[in-house]
């Protein structure tokens, strides 16, 4: 017994351990920790496909090449810095993070930059709204007002510190001192610039008419990059300007710097001191011309600054809040998901409505109404032929009842009596029928009826029976 006990213990000995297995959750959050910090930051290029824009605002689309694709995601705060809207087709070259969305197993890109390969964004935006308008015709001259021969009051919208302000003052000065200005204080580039020139496009036109009211108004900025100049480039403004019942000039950037702005203004000037000698040109032409324009400082790079200042703020509070910022976007996707399966099931709803109708619209067919119709039509005509001859029988019975009911009363009629040879006979004076002779004296006028006809006859004796 010893024995086989030994042998027992030597089986189990020699028996491997079972090695420790994981869920399939569990390999995927430790999956997810490697691709996600191995990952954090990279560049893409790629070609857009499949793109589907979201009603939460996020957008999905796949980067592929010719060998690979890689789905990829650009969550709604990140969309909205991208100036340009992608479409399937486009080359572009993408940044952000590899993702894994666990409900999946699928691993994505998680972009915050996107950009189209060959142009910039905010190039490609600005092309892209150009053509828009353009299209709508906010660039047309006919719908350009002219701006008034002697301006009594200007408004000008611009940022109140800086060169700018100072050289539209100095030219006005110099030209008509007494000229009122009247400057609403907006920043010209950064973030809320638009939103505060559109208020102040639209608070310089709430001033009325009468002695209050501008003549024109000047939008001025100094030169600056092109995300300098972006302010000028929103879609809002140029809507604003267009807008506008008072006359706009447009002195943003340098001479060779345009903006969507300059395209949608009544009249574009070079720079801000030659959109206030445009505006009191009639003056300098009564007054002096002044020679000179003053080279206007080039602007600082706040924009890109800022641009720089937000993207660090982002990766810091990235570190801080990267695993509930994963979950958000994870719980993100997942309603996109099941709004698509809502999509796809209404579809199917409606495919099995129009099923149902198709084949009321085959029973209806074979119950077939006109057979019905046509079979009462025959119906009604057969019952209306039986009237009529009931109508004919009871006309011929009434009929010959009348004629035997004439003739009776023919029999008894005085006019038949006269046909056998009797005659009446009135006495003319007294219009009474004569019946004794005794009664009408010799001399007198008697008028005779006969059956056909009457005479007249006068009386020469009466004899007596």
């Amino acid at each position: 017994m010893r024995q086989k006990g030994l042998d027992f213990g030597d089986a189990a000995a020699a028996r491997p351990a079972r090695p420790r297995t994981l869920t399939v959750s569990e390999l995927t959050e430790r999956i997810q920790g490697v691709v996600e910090t191995e990952f954090v930051d990279v560049w893409v290029e790629g070609e857009i496909s499949n793109l589907k824009l979201a009603a939460s605002g996020h957008w999905y689309f796949t980067l592929k090449d010719d060998a690979s694709q890689l789905r990829a995601v650009v969550w709604r705060t990140d969309a909205r810095l991208i100036r340009f809207r992608p479409q399937d087709g486009m080359k572009v070259l993408a940044r952000g993070g590899v993702r894994i969305y666990p409900p999946r197993g699928e691993y994505q890109l998680s972009v915050q930059v996107l950009e189209p390969l060959g142009k910039g964004s905010l190039q490609q935006a600005f092309e892209e709204l150009k053509a828009k308008l353009e299209q709508e015709g906010l660039f047309a001259a006919g719908r350009k007002k002219p701006l008034p021969l002697l301006p009594r009051r200007i408004g000008v919208v611009s940022s109140p510190t800086g060169a700018v302000i100072r050289d539209i003052l100095r030219v006005l000065r110099s030209r008509y001192p007494n000229l009122e200005l009247l400057l609403y204080p907006a920043r010209v580039q950064g973030e809320g610039a638009a939103a505060e020139i559109v208020q102040g496009i639209r608070a310089l036109n709430a001033l009325g008419r009468g002695p209050r009211a501008l003549d024109v108004i000047l939008l001025a900025r100094g030169g600056g990059s092109l995300e300098d100049l972006w302010a000028f480039n929103e879609e809002s403004v140029a809507r604003a300007i267009a807008a506008s019942r008072i006359p706009i000039i447009s002195a943003i950037g340098h001479e060779t710097d345009f903006t969507i702005a300059d395209f949608v203004a009544d009249l574009r000037a070079a720079t801000p001191s030659a959109a206030a000698e445009r505006v009191v040109e009639a003056k300098e032409d009564l007054v002096a011309r002044i020679c000179g324009l003053e080279r206007r400082r080039d602007a600082a790079l706040h924009l890109s600054l800022a641009r720089t200042r937000v993207r660090l703020e982002a990766l810091a509070a990235e570190r801080v809040f990267a695993a509930e910022r994963r979950r958000l976007r994870v719980a993100a996707q997942r309603v996109d998901e099941l709004l698509r399966r809502a999509e796809t099931g209404l579809a199917r709803r409606l495919e099995r409505a129009h099923e149902r109708g198709r084949r009321l619209r085959e029973r209806l067919e074979a119950f077939r109404l006109d057979r019905q119709l046509e079979a009462w039509r025959a119906q009604l005509a057969r019952q209306q032929e039986r009237l009529r001859a009931c109508c004919r029988a009871e006309r011929d019975l009434r009929r010959a009842r009348f004629e035997r009911l004439a003739a009776a009363l023919d029999g008894l009629s005085p006019l038949a009596v006269l046909g056998r040879g009797y005659a009446l006979v009135w006495d003319e004076g007294s219009s009474r029928l004569v019946r004794d002779a005794s009664e009408v004296e010799p001399g007198r006028s008697l008028k005779i009826r006969l059956h056909k006809g009457a005479l007249r006859a006068t009386v020469q004796t009466r004899e007596s029976e």
